[in-house]
């Protein structure tokens, strides 16, 4: 028994080093900020690197990654406990060959010691030896002197020989090499001996090929496994991607989509709930469509009387007033005195204010309905706007296009319609500084993806002035264009950037009834 001693530590050395221990530990503040300021940073590297190598892949990558961690983890503990295993079961089977040996050379000595002579036995001997597995046998003679064996049958040999394991397997497996001697003795006097030493490479090579195949059959199972759950997740993951793809139609305002009904229960329940929300708002916006159209029509029923009593009752008023200030301006003729001379003044004076009041009248029957609508095509209507800016800036090119249009949408379309454009050429020849502006005018019968397949009135107006941020906030001309086009369930957008223009996109849906209509052509300036 070996006895291993350990040095002590003397009293004072030890009470030395227990003196300078919190000494030691004791740090500065400014190390302590370092340090928690390289953990945090430390955190955050941990952090993005988590993020970028993990979060931002899809589920089904996390869960195949994750599976195939587990699985790497499992083949490194299913490769630990063979090696033990091996390394077990070759030391046992070194030790049984061993054993077996001696127990042969023994019997074989007591059987053959009264037939041959010692020079013939020991010679014989590894023949008799030769179904020991993983040993290598030596015989020698009683002078210690090795003793010469016929040659063994080279093919069989090579037949059992096994393809050698890699060194590194062979270092985790093999055991101590074991050399045991055994004395051959006959008639109670030894003539020699047997020297038997482990060789488990045999042993080893046989291991090394179980090893091979099983991690064959182990890597070819988890791959069909992973291509199994490739697929499937694929197939369970669809539903999920259809839903994400559904949610952004609805950010968009597409209250029509629909998704498919998958097989899964779970899935199954929030698809139905999906397309149960999706139909609710889709009803809601038909609501809030009909409600605005509504109002819209109201307001314009509202300003149609408005302009009635305006031109039936306060322009022939206003008329009525001119011609007897006019009577009462002629009656005065020369008049001689003051009081006469006043009268005319004052007459002269009501004229100014009559006529003013006749401008006033007929600027707000301009605003609230313009009078050619209703009488004359849109198309025309349209063309008569950008006849009028053109002559009061003539230079500015405009280009007009109308194709397809019925004569008319409607009082609440064909006033959306005007408007749109008035405040959309007034905004090009203000803001924009534009040397071109084009109007185009035309029937989708398509429509909209998120509207369904109703036709729609596409009015679009282009300039090639500064451009408009897009960032920016809209001004009231653009505002209330928004207002009356959404008010019609339409559709109206900006674009524009610096020093390339600025376009503006309208989509008026259409009732049924009303987009049927001749052609009427192109109208250009």
């Amino acid at each position: 028994m070996t006895v291993t001693a350990f040095p002590t530590t003397p009293p004072e050395q030890a009470t030395e080093q227990g003196g300078s221990a919190p000494a030691t530990a004791a740090a500065p503040a400014g190390d302590g900020g370092r340090t928690r300021a390289a953990g945090t940073a430390a955190g955050g590297l941990l952090a993005r690197l988590s993020n970028r190598l993990w979060y931002a892949r899809s589920v089904r990558a996390q869960l195949l990654i994750t599976f195939v961690a587990i699985d790497l983890v499992a083949a490194l503990f299913a490769g630990g406990v063979t090696i033990l295993q091996a390394r077990k079961s070759t030391r046992l089977e070194i030790a049984a060959s061993l054993r077996m040996a001696e127990i042969l050379v023994g019997e074989t000595a007591e059987l053959l010691q009264q037939e041959l002579p010692a020079e013939h036995f020991l010679a014989n001997l590894p023949a008799q030896l030769r179904s020991v597995r993983h040993l290598r046998i030596t015989v020698r003679d009683a002078s210690g002197l090795p003793v010469a064996v016929p040659a063994a049958n080279t093919a069989d040999a090579k037949a059992d020989e096994r393809s050698p394991a890699p060194g590194w397997f062979v270092a985790l497996i093999a055991p101590p090499i074991a050399t045991h001697e055994v004395p051959v003795m006959v008639k109670g006097q030894r003539i020699g001996s047997v020297l038997l030493t482990a060789e488990p490479r045999d042993e080893i090579a046989e291991v090394w090929e179980n090893t091979l195949d099983f991690t064959a059959v182990a890597v070819t199972v988890s791959l069909a496994v992973i291509g199994a759950l490739y697929v499937l997740l694929g197939r369970v993951l669809v539903p999920l991607t259809s839903l994400g793809a559904g949610l952004v139609d609805l950010e968009r305002r597409n209250y029509r989509v629909r998704l498919a009904r998958p097989k899964a229960r779970e899935l199954a329940a929030i698809a139905d709930r999906f397309n149960a929300l999706a139909q609710a708002l889709d009803t809601a916006r038909a609501e809030n469509a009909r409600l605005n159209r509504r109002l819209i029509t109201a307001q314009d029923d509202e300003r149609r009387r408005t302009a009635r009593e305006l031109h039936d009752e306060v322009g022939p008023s206003l008329f009525g007033l001119k011609a007897n200030a006019t009577s009462i301006a002629n009656a005065a003729g020369e008049p001689a005195d003051a009081g006469a001379r006043d009268l005319k003044a004052r007459a002269r004076d009501m004229l100014a204010i009559i006529e003013h009041l006749q401008t006033i009248n007929r600027s707000l029957l301009n605003r609230l309905r313009p009078m050619a609508l209703g009488h004359i095509p849109l198309a025309d209507l349209v063309s008569q706007i950008v006849r009028e800016r053109a002559r009061q800036h003539p230079e500015i090119a405009f280009d007009v296009t109308a194709a397809r249009l019925a004569p008319s949408y409607g009082d609440s379309i064909d006033l959306t319609v005007y408007r749109c454009v008035q405040e959309g050429v007034t905004n090009a020849i203000r803001h924009a500084q534009a040397t071109r502006v084009a109007i185009e005018l035309a029937l989708d019968a398509a429509g909209a993806p998120d509207q369904g397949p109703a036709p729609r009135l596409l009015l679009q107006i282009c300039d090639d002035g500064c451009g408009i941020d897009p960032a920016a906030p809209m001004g009231r001309g653009l505002m209330g264009m928004q207002e009356r086009v959404q008010g019609l369930s339409g559709s109206f957008l900006v674009e524009g950037a610096a020093r390339r223009g600025t376009t503006v996109r309208i989509g008026i849906p259409l009732p049924a009834r009303l987009h049927d209509g001749p052609d009427v052509g192109n109208v250009g300036e």
